[in-house]
């Protein structure tokens, strides 16, 4: 199904029927993919025009959150996106489109901003029926998705959901995205190659330039990570999935089996040459002087080789005779002195594979034991640990808490605010015990409705 402009200029062929059946999100091409975790998940301003858009999918497919909704002439509301959105999920794809589409009960074009696409421009005086492959990514795309849980709505619910539980997973988030912003300054293209595997490779210099900005704070951690020791002393903790490179968790006494630091962390370090490995703080020094820290093991082995006899360094030709001076100054140009390897703390760099621990637990350990799943402080912007909540069973109920709601996930209770804040209301009203110093005796905190949600609260500290 063709997804873009024919390149003569001329728009889409007509489609009598909208294809639901032949579009499957995971069918959809790798640029397409591309494109929706560029769009929607890493920018915070309206879809322009980029270097993403450079492909005509680009041109194609550009996604709205819902907070867009307002700046399409003639698109959807919220609410009626909304109910549009719940109604797919009730009736099915191929009887939503016959009381829509086939019925003409409302236009492909207003369908979809219902399910976040926006139309296209080079589509603007087009038929309607050239919406229809777009519409169909779009409702594919929709169904695919887990649906909201009708039964959890209220912070009661949630609530609820705390005390009953037993086998809860968190995901905590990196809360990284303060730290790219920082590293602009080294003038790299895309602020992620700092951590991109093949550039500390060929220069680690550009890692540990940052790297003392962001070693972590010792044995400090925040109420959010203190909520999380709550669940564990409760006996309810299944699982902490962190993004955090920090060991942040570790402070607060989250044990160790009780958690799969997705991203790796600064507790230790390993050689690049010979893979000798030391805890994460004997290499701090180094990094806080911004120096590159080597391998003593490396260091050791060159300084022992160094003291055996050497052999002539001096290249001979096949009778025995020596070069001359001139090949002997090239052969000792190509003479390579040996250096000690790099020690690369153990966090996972874009081009590294996830621990393994982080597949085999959730699929063979935690998928079929939990019962709630609580995401932290992350917009799940970086897969494969964005993909933790389409992986378990639908119905596992999942609390979202954050500062700003996300669109690609539909969670069934949405708590924003301040995730401290959050956390430590939730844990006031189950008579929990959460004690920290950020956390005031006398807090006193509003929670107001978002207006088109029954399920999504903002949390504020009252005077704040």
């Amino acid at each position: 199904m063709d997804l873009v402009p024919p390149s003569n200029g001329e728009t889409l062929v007509k489609s009598p029927m909208v294809d639901v059946d032949a579009v499957d999100v995971k069918q959809v091409d790798e640029e397409t993919v591309a494109l929706e975790v560029t769009s929607e998940f890493e920018t915070d301003s309206d879809d322009s025009d980029g270097d993403d858009a450079d492909s005509d999918c680009g041109r194609a497919i550009q996604f709205l959150r819902d907070d867009q909704l307002h700046e399409v002439p003639g698109g959807c509301t919220l609410e009626e996106a909304v109910a549009f959105r719940k109604r797919l999920h009730d009736v099915g794809k191929v009887a939503f489109v016959e009381e829509t589409i086939v019925l003409e009960t409302v236009t492909a074009k207003k369908l979809c901003t219902a399910f976040g696409i926006r139309p296209p421009e080079f589509l603007e005086n087009a038929p309607d029926e050239a919406y229809h492959p777009l519409l169909a990514v779009a409702i594919s795309r929709e169904f695919s998705k887990r649906p909201k849980l009708p039964q959890y709505n209220t912070i009661e619910d949630a609530v609820n959901l705390l005390q009953k539980s037993k086998n809860i997973i968190v995901l905590t988030g990196a809360g990284d995205t303060g730290l790219y912003s920082k590293l602009a300054h080294l003038g790299l293209s895309d602020p992620q190659e700092v951590f991109d595997i093949n550039i500390f490779r060929e220069d680690p210099s550009i890692f540990f330039s940052i790297a003392k900005d962001i070693l972590p704070t010792e044995k400090k951690y925040s109420p959010t990570h203190g909520f999380i020791k709550l669940l564990q002393d409760h006996g309810k903790l299944l699982t902490n999935y962190t993004q955090n490179i920090d060991n942040i968790e570790a402070n607060a006494g989250v044990l160790a089996e009780k958690m799969v630091q997705c991203h790796g962390s600064f507790a230790n370090a390993t050689c690049v040459k010979c893979n000798f490995k030391v805890p994460g703080d004997a290499i701090f020094d180094d990094i806080r002087e911004g120096k590159i820290p080597e391998c003593k093991a490396c260091i050791q082995s060159i300084e022992q080789e160094a003291l055996k006899p050497q052999g002539l360094k001096r290249k001979r030709s096949s009778n025995g005779n020596q070069k001359d001076r001139k090949e002997e100054s090239s052969d000792e140009e190509d003479y390579e002195i040996p250096t000690p390897g790099v020690m690369k703390p153990d966090i996972t760099f874009f081009g590294e594979g996830l621990p393994d621990e982080f597949g085999q637990r959730l699929i063979h350990h935690d998928r079929e034991l939990a019962d709630l799943v609580i995401v932290i402080g992350t917009s799940l912007k970086v897969a494969p640990v964005a993909e933790v909540p389409g992986i378990l069973p639908r119905n596992v109920p999942q609390i979202y808490i954050s500062r700003t709601p996300v669109t690609h996930t539909d969670f069934d209770i949405d708590l924003l605010g301040d995730c401290d804040v959050v956390v430590s209301e939730l844990c006031r009203r189950a008579g929990w015990n959460l004690q920290h110093h950020m956390i005031p005796a006398d807090e006193k905190v509003e929670i107001t409705p978002v207006e088109g949600y029954e399920s999504r609260h903002v949390f504020k500290v009252v005077g704040a």
